[in-house]
């Protein structure tokens, strides 16, 4: 702002030096005129700016800008004709002119410092709304951050409870499967502290973390449960937040076997949607036995609240009960 307001004090001179020569004045009084005249000008202009950025009135307080620049014209046209008379006292016809134009001097003087004041007033508050707006922006980061990692710490107990619960019933009558279900979760969950919400990973690498999981079900289960994993090619480079699938895994065998007796069998498959990418799990289920309120527990709000806070969206996560099949879709746009 500074350099411009410069440059147009700049021409403003030159404007200022050609009219006073067309008026019939020398050449040396039309340059000290307009020098004197346009730097005292171009001084209380910038300390007046600079004053704004370190006091601001508030909207109410306008006519106090108001007020400042009357001030500052008197000031400049009177130190401004003082200056030129002590200068050109012997030059009749310039002090009659400086004497008459002191009006007009004055209400120049008024419109550029107005400008000034009002322009530096009004960049001034700008910015600290762009300030307020960034120290906002950031809180919200920080706190949307927070929630994310909350939410992901909340995950790992709640699997592990359940995990340490089977290697408990597991360690009295197959040690050797409690004892592989331990390496097994151990494996997990040295990948899942190496997994960060800030980076998205590829499907490929999630599905292989997710593949650790299913190993550890599979021992608690047995040969109860299956899986069938189905990934479009063109699918597995695309990105996905960590650990995501995980928790609609684990509603989906809750949903599947907790109520029945016989195999079950969780179809996990993935397609390019689109920029998006679309992964759906689907598991059967009893209609006679099944309680549709145990799949919608914390695995799927915790989706739920994390694609939210992640893409700003609340129609990323769709459940579908159709006959005896229970469907869960995520849509992962590949755009943050």
């Amino acid at each position: 702002m500074s350099f411009a307001y410069i440059a147009y004090i700049l021409l403003w001179a030159m404007l200022h030096v050609c009219v006073f020569h067309r008026l019939g004045f020398s050449w040396p009084i039309a340059f000290v005129d307009s020098a004197i005249n346009n730097g005292l000008l171009l001084a209380l202009s910038l300390a007046m700016a600079m004053s704004l950025r370190y006091f601001s009135p508030s909207k109410r307080n306008v006519l106090m800008l108001i007020g400042w620049s009357i001030t500052l014209a008197i000031v400049s046209a009177a130190v401004s004709n003082f200056c030129l008379l002590q200068i050109f006292d012997a030059e009749t016809d310039y002090v009659a002119l400086l004497h008459k134009a002191f009006l007009i001097r004055f209400c120049v003087s008024f419109l550029i410092i107005e400008w000034v004041v009002l322009f530096s007033w009004i960049l001034n508050r700008m910015r600290a709304r762009q300030e307020i707006d960034a120290r906002k922006a950031d809180v919200e980061k920080l706190l949307r951050d927070a929630e994310l990692e909350g939410l992901r710490q909340q995950l790992q107990p709640h699997f592990l409870f359940n995990s340490l619960n089977s290697i408990s019933a597991l360690a009295g009558s197959k040690p050797e499967e409690a004892r592989k279900m331990i390496q097994q979760l151990s494996d997990f969950l040295r990948g899942t502290l190496k997994k960060d919400d800030k980076q998205m990973l590829s499907l490929q690498e999630e599905l292989k973390h997710l593949q650790l999981y299913l190993d550890i079900e599979k021992v608690r289960f047995g040969h109860r449960l299956n899986t069938a994993i189905n990934a479009d090619e063109q699918s597995l480079g695309l990105l996905i937040p960590p650990l995501l699938l995980q928790p609609l895994v684990e509603n989906a065998i809750k949903f599947g076997l907790y109520d029945t007796i016989g195999e079950v069998t969780i179809q996990i498959s993935s397609s390019v949607e689109g920029k998006n990418l679309r992964v759906t799990i689907t598991n059967p289920f009893d209609a006679e036995t099944a309680q549709p309120n145990q799949g919608t527990g914390f695995g799927l709000k915790s989706v739920q609240r994390r694609l939210s806070l992640l893409f700003f969206r609340n129609d990323l996560l769709k459940t579908e009960s159709k006959e005896n099949l229970y469907t869960t879709t995520v849509v992962i746009p590949q755009t943050i």
